[in-house]
């Protein structure tokens, strides 16, 4: 009984040593075969016009019965989680009635030079300070 104890333990312990070489990274302390590769990033996209690829799409940032007008577009950044871009676009817009809206803004991601979401911004977001030019 004892005997199997002392292999159990020994074979637990083995096992323990052994399945935490499975998990070196690229800057752990172990022989270079052992370590995991290190991950190449995407090659960094060129800014977008964003100017054109509104111009040029603008039914996929507005719907058409909208009938947008004076649209600006501000200049794009990189965005904050992802490899695309973020740009903000203001239009004046009326409802399905005919009713003016106002100012609308909106928020688009752009990546490898499609435009892929778009969302309604809020007063405090920060496309409230961006600088914007016409289209």
């Amino acid at each position: 009984m004892r005997r199997n104890i002392v292999h159990m333990a020994l074979i637990g312990g083995a096992a323990l040593v052994l399945a935490g070489c499975g998990f070196a990274d690229s800057r752990s302390p172990v022989p270079e075969f052992m370590r995991n590769k290190p991950v190449d990033s995407p090659p960094a996209e060129p800014a977008p016009d964003v100017r054109r690829l509104v111009a040029k799409n603008l039914d996929s940032v507005f719907v058409a019965s909208s009938a947008p007008h004076q649209v600006r577009v501000s200049p794009p950044h990189r965005e904050p989680n992802g490899p695309g871009w973020v740009a903000c676009v203001r239009a004046e817009l009326t409802s399905a009635t005919g009713r003016p809206l106002g100012t609308q803004t909106y928020r688009i991601t752009i990546s490898g030079g499609i435009i892929g979401d778009r969302l309604r911004v809020a007063d405090d977001d920060n496309c409230a300070s961006e600088s914007y030019e016409p289209i």
